[in-house]
Protein backbone atom coordinates (compact mmCIF):
# COMPACT_ATOMS: atom_id res chain seq x y z
CA UNK A 1 0.00 0.00 0.00
CA UNK A 2 3.00 2.50 1.19
CA UNK A 3 6.05 2.34 -0.86
CA UNK A 4 9.29 2.85 0.37
CA UNK A 5 9.86 6.39 -0.72
CA UNK A 6 6.48 7.44 0.96
CA UNK A 7 7.71 5.43 4.36
CA UNK A 8 11.26 7.38 4.24
CA UNK A 9 9.01 10.55 4.07
CA UNK A 10 6.99 9.50 6.95
CA UNK A 11 9.98 8.49 9.11
CA UNK A 12 11.58 11.92 8.36
CA UNK A 13 8.30 13.89 9.32
CA UNK A 14 8.09 12.25 12.43
CA UNK A 15 11.37 13.26 13.19
CA UNK A 16 11.24 17.26 12.77
CA UNK A 17 14.72 19.08 12.80
CA UNK A 18 15.40 21.03 16.24
CA UNK A 19 14.63 24.39 14.39
CA UNK A 20 11.18 23.05 14.28
CA UNK A 21 11.04 21.92 17.78
CA UNK A 22 7.43 23.31 17.79
CA UNK A 23 6.37 20.70 15.72
CA UNK A 24 7.39 18.25 18.07
CA UNK A 25 5.50 19.32 20.88
CA UNK A 26 2.52 19.44 18.62
CA UNK A 27 2.86 15.82 18.08
CA UNK A 28 3.36 14.79 21.52
CA UNK A 29 0.46 16.76 23.02
CA UNK A 30 -1.83 14.80 20.08
CA UNK A 31 0.00 11.44 21.08
CA UNK A 32 -1.09 12.27 24.67
CA UNK A 33 -4.27 13.23 24.27
CA UNK A 34 -5.30 10.75 22.25
CA UNK A 35 -3.49 8.10 24.44
CA UNK A 36 -5.56 9.53 27.58
CA UNK A 37 -9.09 9.83 25.85
CA UNK A 38 -8.63 6.62 24.73
CA UNK A 39 -7.36 5.38 27.74
CA UNK A 40 -10.21 7.12 29.73
CA UNK A 41 -12.63 5.66 27.76
CA UNK A 42 -12.18 2.38 28.42
CA UNK A 43 -11.48 2.75 31.95
CA UNK A 44 -14.57 4.68 32.43
CA UNK A 45 -17.01 2.27 29.97
CA UNK A 46 -15.28 -0.49 32.06
CA UNK A 47 -16.33 0.67 35.88
CA UNK A 48 -19.83 1.16 34.13
CA UNK A 49 -20.26 -2.09 32.50
CA UNK A 50 -18.83 -3.58 36.02
CA UNK A 51 -21.67 -1.33 37.96
CA UNK A 52 -24.63 -2.73 35.52
CA UNK A 53 -23.29 -6.16 36.09
CA UNK A 54 -22.72 -6.36 39.71
CA UNK A 55 -25.66 -4.19 40.15
CA UNK A 56 -28.14 -6.39 38.45
CA UNK A 57 -26.56 -9.69 39.91
CA UNK A 58 -26.95 -7.94 43.45
CA UNK A 59 -30.92 -7.48 42.77
CA UNK A 60 -31.29 -11.14 41.35
CA UNK A 61 -29.79 -12.24 43.54
CA UNK A 62 -31.90 -10.66 46.34
CA UNK A 63 -34.92 -10.39 44.76
CA UNK A 64 -37.13 -12.56 42.27
CA UNK A 65 -37.10 -12.35 39.26
CA UNK A 66 -40.88 -12.39 38.61
CA UNK A 67 -43.49 -11.73 41.75
CA UNK A 68 -47.35 -12.81 41.55
CA UNK A 69 -49.22 -10.96 44.13
CA UNK A 70 -52.98 -11.32 44.82
CA UNK A 71 -55.45 -9.06 43.70
CA UNK A 72 -58.97 -9.54 42.80
CA UNK A 73 -58.34 -13.38 44.44
CA UNK A 74 -56.01 -14.97 46.50
CA UNK A 75 -53.23 -16.79 45.19
CA UNK A 76 -54.43 -20.87 46.01
CA UNK A 77 -52.08 -24.09 47.26
CA UNK A 78 -53.53 -25.63 43.92
CA UNK A 79 -52.20 -22.31 41.79
CA UNK A 80 -49.04 -22.67 42.68
CA UNK A 81 -48.83 -26.46 42.12
CA UNK A 82 -49.84 -25.95 38.67
CA UNK A 83 -46.91 -23.20 37.85
CA UNK A 84 -44.32 -25.61 39.59
CA UNK A 85 -45.73 -28.22 36.77
CA UNK A 86 -45.70 -25.46 33.93
CA UNK A 87 -42.34 -24.08 34.66
CA UNK A 88 -40.40 -26.68 36.06
CA UNK A 89 -36.77 -25.24 35.26
CA UNK A 90 -38.03 -22.58 37.53
CA UNK A 91 -37.61 -22.29 41.46
CA UNK A 92 -41.27 -20.91 42.83
CA UNK A 93 -41.38 -19.84 46.40
CA UNK A 94 -44.07 -18.55 48.74
CA UNK A 95 -43.07 -15.23 50.47
CA UNK A 96 -45.46 -11.96 52.75
CA UNK A 97 -43.07 -9.11 53.26
CA UNK A 98 -43.90 -6.47 55.33
CA UNK A 99 -42.41 -3.20 56.75
CA UNK A 100 -41.56 -2.90 60.57
CA UNK A 101 -39.13 -1.22 63.37
CA UNK A 102 -36.88 -2.36 65.13
CA UNK A 103 -36.21 -0.49 68.77
CA UNK A 104 -32.74 -1.48 70.73
CA UNK A 105 -30.87 0.56 72.95
CA UNK A 106 -33.20 3.51 72.66
CA UNK A 107 -32.74 3.20 68.71
CA UNK A 108 -35.37 3.03 66.12
CA UNK A 109 -35.29 1.48 63.06
CA UNK A 110 -36.89 0.59 60.38
CA UNK A 111 -36.48 -2.66 58.07
CA UNK A 112 -38.11 -4.83 55.46
CA UNK A 113 -39.38 -8.01 56.80
CA UNK A 114 -39.45 -10.82 54.18
CA UNK A 115 -41.52 -13.93 55.08
CA UNK A 116 -40.50 -17.52 53.74
CA UNK A 117 -40.45 -21.01 54.56
CA UNK A 118 -37.63 -22.66 56.17
CA UNK A 119 -37.83 -25.38 52.92
CA UNK A 120 -37.60 -22.65 50.28
CA UNK A 121 -34.36 -20.95 51.64
CA UNK A 122 -32.04 -23.52 49.35
CA UNK A 123 -34.14 -22.31 46.22
CA UNK A 124 -33.46 -18.80 46.70
CA UNK A 125 -29.14 -18.31 45.35
CA UNK A 126 -29.48 -15.21 47.73
CA UNK A 127 -28.21 -17.27 50.56
CA UNK A 128 -25.16 -18.78 49.01
CA UNK A 129 -21.94 -18.07 50.45
CA UNK A 130 -23.69 -15.12 51.98
CA UNK A 131 -23.96 -16.38 55.44
CA UNK A 132 -21.04 -14.72 57.10
CA UNK A 133 -22.13 -15.50 61.11
CA UNK A 134 -24.39 -18.02 62.96
CA UNK A 135 -26.69 -21.00 60.79
CA UNK A 136 -29.15 -21.04 58.49
CA UNK A 137 -30.55 -24.59 59.68
CA UNK A 138 -31.79 -22.40 62.70
CA UNK A 139 -34.39 -20.55 60.95
CA UNK A 140 -37.50 -20.95 62.07
CA UNK A 141 -40.31 -20.09 65.32
CA UNK A 142 -39.06 -16.35 66.49
CA UNK A 143 -35.40 -16.69 65.02
CA UNK A 144 -34.54 -14.32 62.49
CA UNK A 145 -31.68 -13.34 59.71
CA UNK A 146 -30.05 -9.73 59.64
CA UNK A 147 -27.46 -8.21 57.17
CA UNK A 148 -24.10 -7.61 58.58
CA UNK A 149 -24.68 -3.51 58.36
CA UNK A 150 -28.36 -3.96 60.58
CA UNK A 151 -26.41 -6.11 62.62
CA UNK A 152 -22.96 -3.43 63.15
CA UNK A 153 -25.51 -0.60 63.27
CA UNK A 154 -27.57 -1.81 66.36
CA UNK A 155 -24.40 -3.51 68.14
CA UNK A 156 -25.84 -7.23 67.70
CA UNK A 157 -24.64 -10.41 66.94
CA UNK A 158 -26.38 -14.33 66.43
CA UNK A 159 -28.05 -15.11 69.69
CA UNK A 160 -28.99 -11.74 71.37
CA UNK A 161 -32.76 -10.83 70.86
CA UNK A 162 -34.16 -7.80 69.47
CA UNK A 163 -37.24 -6.47 70.13
CA UNK A 164 -39.65 -5.54 66.56
CA UNK A 165 -42.42 -3.36 66.61
CA UNK A 166 -45.02 -4.74 63.64
CA UNK A 167 -47.08 -2.27 61.36
CA UNK A 168 -50.34 -3.70 61.95
CA UNK A 169 -51.80 -3.16 65.90
CA UNK A 170 -53.83 -4.90 68.73
CA UNK A 171 -57.08 -3.68 69.90
CA UNK A 172 -56.83 -3.56 73.89
CA UNK A 173 -59.06 -2.65 76.62
CA UNK A 174 -56.62 0.55 76.76
CA UNK A 175 -57.00 1.47 72.96
CA UNK A 176 -55.41 0.14 69.67
CA UNK A 177 -51.51 -0.75 70.71
CA UNK A 178 -48.56 -1.82 68.17
CA UNK A 179 -48.14 -5.15 67.87
CA UNK A 180 -44.34 -5.93 69.20
CA UNK A 181 -42.43 -9.17 69.50
CA UNK A 182 -39.00 -10.22 70.57
CA UNK A 183 -36.64 -12.18 68.08
CA UNK A 184 -33.52 -14.06 68.44
CA UNK A 185 -30.91 -13.66 65.73
CA UNK A 186 -30.07 -16.81 63.94
CA UNK A 187 -27.47 -15.93 61.34
CA UNK A 188 -25.99 -12.65 59.66
CA UNK A 189 -25.55 -12.50 55.87
CA UNK A 190 -23.40 -9.88 53.78
CA UNK A 191 -24.64 -9.60 49.91
CA UNK A 192 -22.28 -6.61 49.78
CA UNK A 193 -24.94 -4.28 48.40
CA UNK A 194 -24.69 -2.27 51.56
CA UNK A 195 -28.53 -0.88 51.45
CA UNK A 196 -29.71 -4.47 51.26
CA UNK A 197 -27.64 -5.20 53.90
CA UNK A 198 -28.73 -2.06 56.15
CA UNK A 199 -32.30 -2.23 55.19
CA UNK A 200 -33.48 -6.27 54.76
CA UNK A 201 -34.27 -9.15 57.43
CA UNK A 202 -35.75 -12.78 57.18
CA UNK A 203 -38.31 -14.05 59.56
CA UNK A 204 -39.94 -17.66 58.74
CA UNK A 205 -43.23 -17.69 56.70
CA UNK A 206 -45.77 -18.70 59.37
CA UNK A 207 -43.65 -16.27 61.85
CA UNK A 208 -44.28 -13.13 59.28
CA UNK A 209 -48.10 -13.97 59.11
CA UNK A 210 -48.93 -13.75 62.22
CA UNK A 211 -46.58 -10.89 63.39
CA UNK A 212 -48.03 -8.71 60.44
CA UNK A 213 -52.02 -10.06 61.18
CA UNK A 214 -52.33 -11.12 57.95
CA UNK A 215 -54.17 -14.44 56.11
CA UNK A 216 -52.54 -16.67 53.57
CA UNK A 217 -54.97 -15.03 51.22
CA UNK A 218 -51.91 -12.53 51.44
CA UNK A 219 -49.06 -14.32 50.57
CA UNK A 220 -47.44 -14.05 47.33
CA UNK A 221 -45.56 -16.32 44.88
CA UNK A 222 -42.19 -15.28 43.81
CA UNK A 223 -40.64 -17.30 40.81
CA UNK A 224 -36.60 -17.45 40.40
CA UNK A 225 -35.18 -18.40 36.87
CA UNK A 226 -32.28 -19.62 35.58
CA UNK A 227 -32.30 -17.25 32.67
CA UNK A 228 -33.24 -14.00 34.70
CA UNK A 229 -33.35 -12.08 31.47
CA UNK A 230 -36.21 -14.03 30.31
CA UNK A 231 -38.42 -13.05 33.32
CA UNK A 232 -40.80 -10.79 30.69
CA UNK A 233 -41.53 -14.05 29.14
CA UNK A 234 -42.47 -15.69 31.92
CA UNK A 235 -44.40 -12.33 33.35
CA UNK A 236 -46.81 -12.71 30.60
CA UNK A 237 -47.37 -16.26 30.42
CA UNK A 238 -48.51 -16.26 34.30
CA UNK A 239 -50.33 -13.20 33.71
CA UNK A 240 -52.57 -15.05 30.80
CA UNK A 241 -53.31 -18.02 33.49
CA UNK A 242 -54.78 -15.96 35.79
CA UNK A 243 -55.27 -11.80 34.72
CA UNK A 244 -56.98 -11.41 38.35
CA UNK A 245 -53.40 -11.77 39.85
CA UNK A 246 -51.16 -8.62 40.00
CA UNK A 247 -47.69 -10.12 37.95
CA UNK A 248 -44.58 -7.97 37.89
CA UNK A 249 -40.51 -9.08 36.69
CA UNK A 250 -37.48 -7.53 37.96
CA UNK A 251 -36.43 -5.40 35.28
CA UNK A 252 -40.39 -3.55 35.78
CA UNK A 253 -39.58 -3.21 39.11
CA UNK A 254 -36.04 -1.48 38.08
CA UNK A 255 -36.68 0.07 34.54
CA UNK A 256 -35.94 3.45 35.89
CA UNK A 257 -32.67 2.32 38.09
CA UNK A 258 -31.45 0.94 35.08
CA UNK A 259 -32.40 3.12 32.38
CA UNK A 260 -30.87 5.65 34.50
CA UNK A 261 -27.18 3.90 34.42
CA UNK A 262 -27.65 3.64 30.14
CA UNK A 263 -28.49 6.71 30.04
CA UNK A 264 -25.21 8.20 32.17
CA UNK A 265 -23.04 5.66 30.60
CA UNK A 266 -24.26 7.09 26.74
CA UNK A 267 -23.36 10.51 27.86
CA UNK A 268 -20.17 9.60 29.70
CA UNK A 269 -19.16 8.11 26.25
CA UNK A 270 -19.93 11.04 24.44
CA UNK A 271 -18.00 13.64 26.88
CA UNK A 272 -15.03 11.55 26.87
CA UNK A 273 -14.99 10.89 23.33
CA UNK A 274 -14.53 14.99 22.57
CA UNK A 275 -11.17 14.33 24.19
CA UNK A 276 -9.81 12.42 21.46
CA UNK A 277 -11.76 14.76 19.03
CA UNK A 278 -9.82 17.44 20.06
CA UNK A 279 -6.23 15.92 20.30
CA UNK A 280 -7.59 14.89 16.78
CA UNK A 281 -7.46 18.92 16.03
CA UNK A 282 -3.78 19.39 16.94
CA UNK A 283 -2.75 16.40 14.88
CA UNK A 284 -4.51 18.22 11.99
CA UNK A 285 -2.55 21.94 13.35
CA UNK A 286 0.48 19.84 13.13
CA UNK A 287 0.35 18.66 9.95
CA UNK A 288 -0.64 21.81 8.47
CA UNK A 289 2.31 23.71 10.00
CA UNK A 290 4.19 20.90 9.02
CA UNK A 291 3.18 20.97 5.52
CA UNK A 292 3.62 25.11 5.34
CA UNK A 293 7.41 24.99 6.57
CA UNK A 294 7.92 21.81 3.80
CA UNK A 295 6.65 23.49 0.50
CA UNK A 296 10.20 23.88 -0.91
CA UNK A 297 10.75 20.23 -0.27
CA UNK A 298 7.49 18.82 -1.58
CA UNK A 299 8.01 21.01 -4.35
CA UNK A 300 11.50 19.75 -5.28
CA UNK A 301 9.53 16.33 -4.75
CA UNK A 302 7.05 16.71 -6.97
CA UNK A 303 9.54 18.58 -9.66
CA UNK A 304 11.53 14.75 -9.63
CA UNK A 305 8.50 13.31 -11.28
CA UNK A 306 7.53 11.95 -7.31
CA UNK A 307 3.38 11.67 -7.71
CA UNK A 308 0.55 14.26 -6.22
CA UNK A 309 -0.85 10.83 -4.49
CA UNK A 310 2.48 9.48 -3.26
CA UNK A 311 3.33 12.69 -1.09
CA UNK A 312 -0.54 13.06 -0.13
CA UNK A 313 -0.22 9.59 1.49
CA UNK A 314 2.97 9.92 2.94
CA UNK A 315 1.66 12.91 4.76
CA UNK A 316 -1.44 11.23 5.95
CA UNK A 317 0.66 8.34 7.16
CA UNK A 318 2.41 10.58 9.14
CA UNK A 319 -0.39 11.77 11.33
CA UNK A 320 -2.24 8.65 10.98
CA UNK A 321 1.17 6.70 12.66
CA UNK A 322 0.62 9.22 15.74
CA UNK A 323 -2.79 8.45 15.74
CA UNK A 324 -2.50 4.70 15.44
CA UNK A 325 -0.16 4.38 18.46
CA UNK A 326 -1.86 6.43 21.07
CA UNK A 327 -4.85 4.39 20.22
CA UNK A 328 -2.80 0.85 21.07
CA UNK A 329 -1.02 2.33 23.85
CA UNK A 330 -4.28 3.72 25.16
CA UNK A 331 -5.71 0.66 25.17
CA UNK A 332 -2.90 -1.19 26.68
CA UNK A 333 -2.82 1.38 29.60
CA UNK A 334 -6.77 1.51 29.84
CA UNK A 335 -7.05 -2.23 29.80
CA UNK A 336 -4.37 -3.09 32.32
CA UNK A 337 -5.39 0.14 34.76
CA UNK A 338 -9.30 -1.27 34.60
CA UNK A 339 -8.23 -4.75 35.16
CA UNK A 340 -6.18 -3.37 38.44
CA UNK A 341 -8.90 -0.85 39.32
CA UNK A 342 -9.52 -2.09 42.92
CA UNK A 343 -5.84 -2.68 43.64
CA UNK A 344 -5.35 1.04 42.81
CA UNK A 345 -7.96 2.13 44.95
CA UNK A 346 -6.96 0.42 48.03
CA UNK A 347 -3.26 1.86 47.72
CA UNK A 348 -4.66 5.37 47.07
CA UNK A 349 -7.23 5.25 50.02
CA UNK A 350 -4.37 3.69 52.25
CA UNK A 351 -1.88 6.13 51.13
CA UNK A 352 -3.79 9.02 51.30
CA UNK A 353 -6.21 8.71 54.18
CA UNK A 354 -9.23 9.22 51.66
CA UNK A 355 -12.41 7.17 51.25
CA UNK A 356 -12.65 7.28 47.44
CA UNK A 357 -15.79 4.68 46.93
CA UNK A 358 -17.78 4.77 49.77
CA UNK A 359 -20.41 1.90 50.31
CA UNK A 360 -23.36 3.84 51.94
CA UNK A 361 -23.22 6.28 48.35
CA UNK A 362 -22.43 3.49 45.48
CA UNK A 363 -24.09 0.43 47.44
CA UNK A 364 -21.41 -1.67 46.86
CA UNK A 365 -18.03 -2.51 48.86
CA UNK A 366 -15.51 -2.65 45.75
CA UNK A 367 -15.15 -0.94 42.56
CA UNK A 368 -16.70 -3.06 40.08
CA UNK A 369 -15.07 -3.15 36.57
CA UNK A 370 -16.04 -5.05 33.67
CA UNK A 371 -13.48 -5.15 30.74
CA UNK A 372 -15.59 -5.52 27.52
CA UNK A 373 -13.63 -6.71 23.95
CA UNK A 374 -16.71 -4.89 22.56
CA UNK A 375 -16.34 -1.75 23.95
CA UNK A 376 -12.79 -1.33 23.17
CA UNK A 377 -13.39 -2.55 19.69
CA UNK A 378 -15.91 0.12 19.30
CA UNK A 379 -13.36 2.76 20.97
CA UNK A 380 -9.93 2.10 19.20
CA UNK A 381 -12.58 2.05 15.63
CA UNK A 382 -13.78 5.89 16.63
CA UNK A 383 -10.20 6.79 18.04
CA UNK A 384 -8.97 5.22 14.69
CA UNK A 385 -11.23 6.38 12.30
CA UNK A 386 -11.26 10.29 13.96
CA UNK A 387 -7.54 10.46 13.54
CA UNK A 388 -7.87 9.44 10.10
CA UNK A 389 -9.86 11.87 9.12
CA UNK A 390 -7.86 14.19 10.87
CA UNK A 391 -4.47 13.14 9.38
CA UNK A 392 -6.60 13.44 5.75
CA UNK A 393 -7.83 16.92 5.39
CA UNK A 394 -4.69 18.61 5.74
CA UNK A 395 -2.72 15.87 2.95
CA UNK A 396 -4.97 16.91 0.86
CA UNK A 397 -3.23 20.72 1.34
CA UNK A 398 -0.34 19.73 -0.78
CA UNK A 399 -2.11 19.20 -3.97
CA UNK A 400 -2.26 22.57 -3.86
CA UNK A 401 1.47 23.57 -3.87
CA UNK A 402 2.61 24.48 -7.50
CA UNK A 403 6.07 23.39 -7.87
CA UNK A 404 7.04 26.62 -10.11
CA UNK A 405 5.81 29.31 -7.53
CA UNK A 406 7.02 27.59 -4.41
CA UNK A 407 10.70 27.80 -5.94
CA UNK A 408 10.20 30.54 -7.86
CA UNK A 409 12.47 32.97 -5.36
CA UNK A 410 14.93 29.89 -4.46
Amino acid sequence: MFTNIEKLITTRNLRPKKKEGFLKVISIFSFLGIMLGVATLIIVMSVMNGFRTELTQKILGFNSHVTVKPYAEKITDRFHLKLKEEFKDAKIIKTLNGEAVIMINELAKGILIRGIEKKDINDMNFFENKIIDGKLSDFSGNNIVIGKHLAIELGVVVGDKINIISSSSLSTPFGVIPKQSIFKIAAVFSSGVYEFDRNVTFLSLAESISFFGKKSDDISLEVFLKKPFEADKYKDLIQIKNPNFYVNSWSDLNKSFFSALKIERNVMFIILTLIIIVAAFNIISGLTILIKNKTKEIAILKSLGLSRNSIIKSFFLTGFLIGFLATVVGVIFGTIFSFYLEEIRQFLSLSFNLQIFPEDVYFLNEIPSEISAKTIFLISSFSLFVTALSSLFPSFAVAKIEPVKALKYE
